[in-house]
């Protein structure tokens, strides 16, 4: 999920309440559409990107332990 904090009253308190809630980004009204969408698609592309790492990691560990597995059954 994508968490992006639009305020129309910008401060600095604000901003760090973004940061400790863990808002992906922080944009002030009057909102650009162009720039939302902008943070909207780089957000969820870094996410895609960090699931994929994720999936490969996950497909690395499991080919490990079948190559270790192997050599315990068959010594070479």
């Amino acid at each position: 999920m994508v968490k992006i904090m639009i305020t129309g009253y910008p401060s600095l308190e604000n901003a760090f309440e973004a940061l400790n809630l863990r808002a992906d980004a922080y944009i002030m009204k009057p909102v650009n559409l162009e720039k939302l969408l902008k943070v909207v698609e780089e957000k969820l592309k870094e996410q895609e990107e960090a699931e994929r790492m994720t999936e490969e990691k996950v497909k690395e560990w499991i080919e490990n332990r079948i190559r270790k597995l192997g050599r315990k059954h068959y010594p070479e």
